[in-house]
């Protein structure tokens, strides 16, 4: 058996993230698979580790109520189940979150980016956290549950909280008592929603989970819940950090906007390179079954085990030159294994179509308005304390 003692506390991304991934590609290289003894957890960097963590779920369970019983959500919360009860669950969110859904919602992402984007045209500073990439998502799931727009505030106000509470450590206990209190206002809005249209059935997602139903089983009320916060809190912050870690991609390759202009095709592909490079979140927790050897390291039963996502990514078992950014990379006929910025297997993020669909019209469209598109150098931007949050708070740019 290898050394198995992490020998560097992970960096906080206060930076942009460079000395986290710094961190990440050193430890991949030389430790793994490795106990973190600041954070009691294991950490795991190799993409084909990774990957059998996040697909594994005989293994490596989603389940993390053994060692975190006080979790913010206990009934209907898909990303902590593990097939079969997974699958059931999946199913009747499938049911309601279509991608027929998805699509359908193409026309009104490109309208809130072009009615947000006038709102700023012609300012000298913007923030474009606050002008387009915090706003657009949140707009489009609030629409898409049924829930007020002048509310959205009261959604931002939630996050920090729980952002806040969730520092660092998934696996904490005190952590998740934090965190379910500070969601515990948010949970308690959705669910009067849901009572709502258990009598009021309107045409919005809500509604659609209400009565969505497999093998003649419906959610209870706590179970949708549950999954609208989940989607309300995970999507538009994927989004958000999807959309400002592209613009910050196209940053240091001002060569690929050029190309992007001249081929606006390449728009997905940049997306997926930008996903790559700078996942929204940097890695997932899940919790051992039994004893396992990975890297010739043996992790023993009822242990929490971190999966760097980020670390995955820059693999170069699995990406040619990783460090690249590169257009090309996940072209058409390209036959490019897939990143791990949206998971593996049975909890691939269910949010990804609609976080991509809204980073491709949003990114075309600022592309067609603006002939400059850049960071501004004379404002700092703001990131994330949280190593998990892979992207900023406060991003200013140059629109022109």
């Amino acid at each position: 058996m290898t050394e198995t003692l992490l020998p560097e506390v992970m960096p906080a991304p206060t930076d942009g993230g460079a000395a986290l991934l710094d961190w990440a590609c050193r430890m991949r290289e030389e430790h793994p698979v490795a106990f973190d003894g600041k954070l009691r957890m294991w950490q795991v960097f190799r993409q084909e580790h990774v990957q059998r963590v996040l697909t594994d779920h005989a293994v490596f369970s989603s389940d993390m109520s053994v060692i975190a019983p006080d979790q913010m959500f206990r009934s209907g919360n898909i990303t902590q189940m593990d097939p079969p009860v997974h699958r059931k669950y999946r199913s009747l969110v499938n049911k309601a979150f279509t991608p027929r859904t998805v699509a359908d919602l193409a026309p009104r992402i490109s309208e809130l980016t072009h009615a947000l984007l006038d709102e700023v045209d012609g300012a000298d500073q913007v923030d474009l956290v606050d002008a387009l990439l915090y706003p657009l998502p949140i707009t489009v799931i609030s629409e898409l549950l049924g829930v007020p727009q002048s509310d959205h505030e009261l959604f931002r106000s939630w996050v920090d909280n729980l952002f806040d509470a969730t520092f660092e450590n998934p696996f904490d206990p005190d952590l998740a008592r934090k965190a379910t209190e500070a969601v515990a206002p948010m949970k308690e809005y959705l669910l009067e929603h849901v009572r709502d249209r258990r009598s009021r059935a309107r045409d919005d997602l809500i509604t659609k989970l209400v009565q969505a139903e497999v093998d003649g089983e419906r959610m209870t009320d706590e179970e949708v819940m549950t999954f609208s916060a989940i989607l309300l809190l995970a999507g538009h912050v994927t989004t958000t950090l999807l959309l400002g870690n592209t613009v910050r991609c196209l940053d240091d390759n001002p060569w690929a906007v050029d190309q992007l202009r001249a081929d606006p095709g390449l728009v997905p592909a940049a997306i997926e390179e930008s996903l790559r490079l700078r996942p929204p979140f940097n890695a997932s927790g899940r919790i051992t079954t039994r004893e396992v050897e990975l890297a010739g390291v043996t992790i023993p039963a009822q242990q929490p085990v971190f999966a760097s996502i980020l670390s995955a990514n820059y693999d170069p078992a699995r990406f040619a030159d990783p460090h690249t950014f590169d257009l090309n990379r996940f072209g058409q006929g390209r036959d490019t294994p897939p990143h791990s910025a949206f998971g593996h297997g049975v909890h691939f993020c269910v949010g990804a179509p609609l976080a991509r669909l809204e980073g491709r019209i949003a990114l075309g469209i600022m592309l067609e308005r603006y002939r400059e598109i850049r960071l501004d150098t004379d404002r700092t931007a703001e990131y994330f304390a949280n190593p998990n949050f892979n992207g900023p708070k406060k991003l200013p740019v140059v629109l022109r």
